[in-house]
């Protein structure tokens, strides 16, 4: 079975104690959609978005009542145990914030610099500089990440000037991309004259467009060993954003190109900003690159199950394993390796629950009352009864005890 392309070689990146690159696993990032000022807001929501399981979390800082407050927020998250690292995203102001407030400067573990609007016209090179010597005096690592929304137009301008006196001009889309592209890669090489470490920078091209969006991590991975972060921009709500999202980064994982992610999905209003995380942890978890949570395989459903027994149980089963994870990842080590199999009838159900370490096959239209449970690939009990769900939770239970717990030694045995 072909399998996803060697990793593409990066520098690694130590962000706060969370490596990205150098051969690291890919990292979920997410982003805070809060006033950092709001100091309670930030910290609940920072700390949702850890216990999702985001790995890095970046929270604007945009103003001086925000700059102050990363000091709290990082002391206060401390205090209650979640040192998940913080990133700083500045735009504009960030050269005057840092040098403002050296306490937010220390807090943050990362800073992202837009090339875009980091200064225009002269400005530019000096308050770039500042950003860039602010970050070598504490010692962070920098994401220069350019968006197609906010790109250095003085430099498009250039590259399309150049295109139209060109005698085998490019595409206007060509062009734009190579814009983004150049923006990146000309700060990070300004950031080395400036003693900056190649292991101190990341680089991120976002746009909004799948196919561009490949197009231009293809070229830039091969044109740098810069640690890459990947994100489609703007993604858009639900199911839009998750499937631009998974399609895009997907394809580029798989060609080994990528060592951070975002899902950068609009959330319904006021609806739950930990979505990004999960469908980034999902995306990982289905191309097989990480393991976050236990898989629960379910089947359709067709006209052979017109009971939702089945539904209702995989459905129990995969929310009571979400909800459980954040304390599970300490109490049972190695429990996001589960596979659970809730089938609805004999046709495959008896085959997939026995590919899993623990499984049920339902009844379904027609066939007998009775559910085989196998486990680890042997039929252990058949449940029968109206509380067939109950019995099988309770198996699951018992086998994660078993299994990952304080037992499982007493199991092997």
């Amino acid at each position: 079975m072909a399998g996803p392309a060697a990793r593409r070689q990066s520098v690694g990146v130590n962000v706060g104690g969370v490596m990205v690159g150098g051969g690291a696993p890919v990292v979920v990032q997410s982003m805070t959609n809060t006033d950092t000022a709001d100091i309670d807001a930030t910290v609940r929501q920072v700390m949702q978005l850890a216990r999702a399981g985001s790995e890095i979390v970046r929270i604007t800082v945009d103003r001086d009542e925000s700059a102050a407050a990363v000091p709290i927020i990082r002391d206060r998250l401390a205090s209650m145990g979640y040192d998940v690292p913080l990133v700083g995203d500045f735009h504009y102001i960030g050269h005057k914030l840092l040098t403002d407030h050296p306490a937010c400067a220390e807090a943050l573990a990362k800073y992202r610099i837009n090339p875009g609007n980091v200064g225009f016209k002269a400005k530019r090179d000096t308050q770039f500089a500042t950003l860039i010597e602010i970050a070598n005096r504490y010692d962070k690592p920098v994401r220069i990440g350019v968006n197609w929304g906010s790109l250095d137009e003085e430099l498009l301008t250039k590259l399309m000037d150049e295109n139209a006196a060109s005698d085998t001009p490019i595409s206007a889309a060509a062009v734009q991309r190579e814009a983004i592209i150049q923006s990146a890669l000309l700060s990070a090489a300004r950031a080395e004259e400036l003693g900056m470490g190649r292991d101190k920078i990341l680089l991120s091209t976002k746009v909004s467009d799948v196919q561009h969006l490949i197009a231009v991590y293809q070229d830039l991975a091969a044109r740098c060993d810069y640690a890459l972060h990947l994100g489609l921009t703007e993604a858009g709500m639900g199911s839009k954003g998750i499937v631009a999202s998974s399609a895009a980064l997907g394809i580029l994982l798989q060609q080994g190109i990528g060592d951070t992610i975002r899902i950068s999905l609009t959330p319904e209003p006021g609806g739950d900003r930990t979505t990004e995380v999960k469908v980034a942890q999902e995306l990982l978890q289905t191309m097989g690159f990480r393991q976050f949570l236990p898989v629960v395989a379910a089947c359709p459903g067709c006209g052979r199950t017109t009971s939702t027994t089945f539904q209702t149980l995989a459905k129990d089963i995969q929310d009571h394993l979400n909800t459980s994870m954040p304390e599970w990842r300490e109490r049972y080590p190695g429990v996001e390796t589960l596979s659970v199999a809730v089938m609805g009838c004999i046709v495959n159900g008896p085959g997939e629950s026995k590919h899993a370490n623990i499984g049920i096959s339902l009844p379904g239209t027609g066939e007998t009352p009775a559910a085989p449970v196998f486990v680890d690939g042997e039929k252990v009990a058949t449940l029968r009864g109206a509380d067939v769900a109950d019995q099988f939770k309770a198996m699951v239970a018992d086998y994660i005890e078993r299994k990952f717990g304080s037992g499982k030694q007493n199991a092997a045995e």
